[in-house]
């Protein structure tokens, strides 16, 4: 696809979603430390899930030296009713612990350090960066980022990582930090996995599986 038309796109999409302002994540936080535990616990977890338990696991652990010291038993219970709460608290207990030896309790704020925490990932890091930095060396790529775009015709790769590379050299540096706000937004309201909502897309004259085109695959 040409940028020109990637860009008409995004346009049309951002014109569709643009009612929320600045900043746009889908989990609260107030502070880097915040931001990273909360995208730790969202993965393979509704944001809504993470959202009704991050005010009292932070006012639990206010700060990285708290969790990491906090017996692993008290962290499960805190995050019980997320899923895979038994391995997040681990993650999210090591990546604490590594904050607090390593870097003097402040979240690194680049991609290389970022990616070395226990349980955290370049999907992680990228929103990380976006959110709680205002850097984007990076579009972080999730299940409806990753659906959103094949159907549209962004990229035909299935990997996160190439997803990430086609998207980030079709569009430009500037627009990274609201693509993936924008193509979760579309994908939750319109784009949905089961029983997409095409008569009601922006998007449809632009989009090869609203005509047909699409080869479906994995995460289709």
């Amino acid at each position: 696809m040409r940028r020109s038309r990637a860009l008409a796109i995004f346009r049309d999409l951002c014109e569709r979603y643009g009612d929320v302002p600045d900043p746009r994540h889908f989990i609260p936080f107030t502070s880097p430390y915040q931001a990273l535990i909360g995208t730790m616990l969202s993965a393979q977890t509704t944001d809504q899930a993470v959202s009704r338990i991050v005010e009292g696991l932070f006012s639990a652990y206010p700060s990285p030296e708290e969790l990491a010291e906090s017996p692993l038993g008290d962290i499960e219970d805190q995050i019980r009713t997320l899923g895979l709460y038994h391995t997040k608290a681990r993650n999210i207990r090591a990546a604490a612990g590594k904050l607090v030896s390593e870097y003097g309790g402040k979240v690194p704020c680049t991609m290389d350090e970022l990616v070395t925490l226990p349980g955290v990932g370049r999907k992680t890091a990228n929103i990380v960066l976006s959110h709680a930095f205002g850097i984007n060396t990076g579009i972080a790529v999730d299940t409806h980022v990753a659906r959103v775009s094949r159907r549209i015709g962004f990229t035909d790769e299935t990997h996160a990582d190439r997803i990430e590379q086609d998207l980030m050299a079709l569009f430009p540096k500037d627009c990274w930090g609201n693509i993936n706000y924008v193509l979760i937004r579309h994908g939750r309201a319109v784009c949905r996995a089961r029983k997409p909502r095409c008569p009601e897309c922006p998007v449809r004259k632009d989009c090869r599986y609203y005509h047909g085109t699409f080869l479906a695959g994995p995460g289709a």
